[in-house]
């Protein structure tokens, strides 16, 4: 079974408790729509987090967000296939698996497409206080292009899309921070997955990022409930 939820930042007391409920195995997969705060706290406390997650009895598959490195950027992770695409992951952490950007996964039958990353608009805090903030947290112009050229390839079809942010269109203006003055917020990701969505063929597609739930149109933007993925 695969099932899917929104941002954990680190805290997977949720993801532990549904698998107890659940009984699930290592067969079964939970969807991290990015911001799983894995690969967050340095080596010493991303290990130990590791070493936690990876007794789960399930397979964690987390998109890329914006508050956590890049596997591509850290020594330890490889590239393998699964699924029908390409995934990083570590030797003493198989269970845990990285989406590379644009790659099209075959899960539960459904062409599905992962794009990861957002902007922090967080980001002056971060750098104010040396929280973690990493300057390729967006999808750069070569990921962009990966991702149109296997879009290409599929003719402009997917069945589902996995994404971190939302398409500008869809972007859940009525939970947005008071404090942040949006007119100095970056919202290239967002404005190119709004020419993404224009042409693209879809049935659904998910996305975390703005810490609440809200469905519109085929989008559901995901955070701390848990459900089925898309059948």
């Amino acid at each position: 079974m695969i099932y899917i939820t929104g941002d954990t930042h680190g805290n997977f007391k949720r993801i532990q408790n549904f698998c107890k409920r659940l009984e699930t195995n290592k067969n079964d997969i939970m969807i991290i729509l990015g911001d799983a705060g894995i690969n967050f706290s340095g080596p010493l406390y991303d290990r130990l987090k590791k070493l936690m997650i990876e007794e789960f009895p399930i397979t964690i598959f987390a998109i890329h967000g914006n508050h956590e490195k890049r596997p591509a950027t850290i020594n330890s992770y490889k590239e393998k296939e699964w699924n029908g695409g390409i995934v990083y992951y570590e030797e003493e952490f198989p269970s845990i698996l990285f989406a590379k950007d644009g790659e099209i996964y075959n899960l539960n039958g459904l062409k599905t497409i992962a794009i990861g990353g957002a902007y922090s608009v967080d980001k002056e805090y971060r750098l104010a206080y040396n929280y973690g903030w990493w300057s390729d947290e967006q999808p750069s112009d070569e990921i962009k292009k990966y991702v149109e050229e296997q879009l290409e390839k599929n003719e402009w079809s997917v069945d589902v899309v996995l994404t971190h942010t939302v398409p500008l269109k869809y972007e859940p203006v009525e939970v947005f921070l008071s404090g942040i003055d949006q007119s100095k917020v970056d919202k290239t990701t967002e404005i190119w997955l709004d020419k993404i969505e224009d042409k693209l063929k879809y049935k659904k597609w998910y996305s975390g990022h703005y810490h609440t739930e809200k469905k519109i149109d085929n989008l559901e933007i995901m955070f701390e409930n848990i459900d089925k993925f898309f059948e």
